[in-house]
C-alpha cells in the first residue's frame, strides 16, 4: 500500500516588509543560545555564501533532552515531530550564529533528518515535518528545501532526532 506523504503548505502568508526576525517575535518563538557542540567539530562552517551547520540534537533552551529513545518503540510520531522542532530552533540559532542575522539567510537547502527508530519504524519523512514545516512557517517559500530523512539505530545521547543543513546567506551576510 502506497501512502501519500502531504507536501508542506507554501500558501503561508509571508509580509515581505517583515523580517525573518520580526516575523520569529510575532510567531512567538524564541530562539536558544547556538548550542556548543559535544564533540570535536565546529557547529557551522560558512564558505562564501555557503553554510554547512552541523548535527542539531533535540535540546531545550536550558540543554536538556526534549526526549530519548527511538521513534517506534518509546516515541511515536508527534514526540518525534516536537524533538525534531527543537532541533530546528537549535539549527536556526546556529544559523544567526553564522550569519549575524536571520534576516542573512536567503534560504534553506538542503536538510538531512536523522531519525533513530525501530526496523520497523517507516515514518521518518513525518518526523521530519516538524522541522520543514517550522522552517516554512519562519522563511516562507525561502524555507522550502530539499531533504532527506534517515531511519538509523542511534544517535548521540539517545536523542531520537538529528538534523544537519546547508544554507545560503545573502550577499549583505
Amino acid at each position: 500500500m502506497i501512502t501519500r506523504i502531504p507536501s508542506i503548505d507554501r500558501s503561508i502568508a509571508v509580509s515581505t516588509a517583515e523580517t525573518t526576525e520580526q516575523r520569529l517575535a510575532r510567531l512567538g518563538i524564541e530562539l536558544p543560545e547556538a548550542p556548543v557542540p559535544v564533540a570535536a567539530f565546529k557547529p557551522f562552517i560558512r564558505t562564501g555564501s555557503t553554510v554547512y551547520v552541523s548535527g542539531q540534537i533535540a535540546t531545550d533552551a536550558d540543554g536538556k533532552l526534549v526526549s530519548t529513545g527511538k521513534l517506534g518503540a518509546e516515541i511515536d510520531v508527534a514526540g518525534g515531530q516536537e524533538a525534531a522542532r527543537a532541533c530546528a530552533l537549535n539549527l536556526l540559532a546556529q544559523l544567526r550564529a553564522a550569519a549575524g542575522s536571520l534576516d542573512n539567510v536567503a534560504r534553506i537547502v538542503k536538510l538531512t533528518v536523522f531519525v533513530a527508530s525501530t526496523p520497523d519504524f517507516a515514518q521518518q519523512p513525518q518526523v521530519a515535518n516538524g522541522t520543514s514545516e517550522l522552517l516554512v512557517e519562519v522563511f516562507g517559500e525561502a524555507g522550502a528545501h530539499a531533504r532527506s530523512a534517515i531511519g538509523v539505530a542511534s544517535l548521540p545521547l539517545n536523542t531520537p532526532v538529528e538534523i544537519e543543513a546547508i544554507a545560503e546567506l545573502t550577499a549583505d551576510a
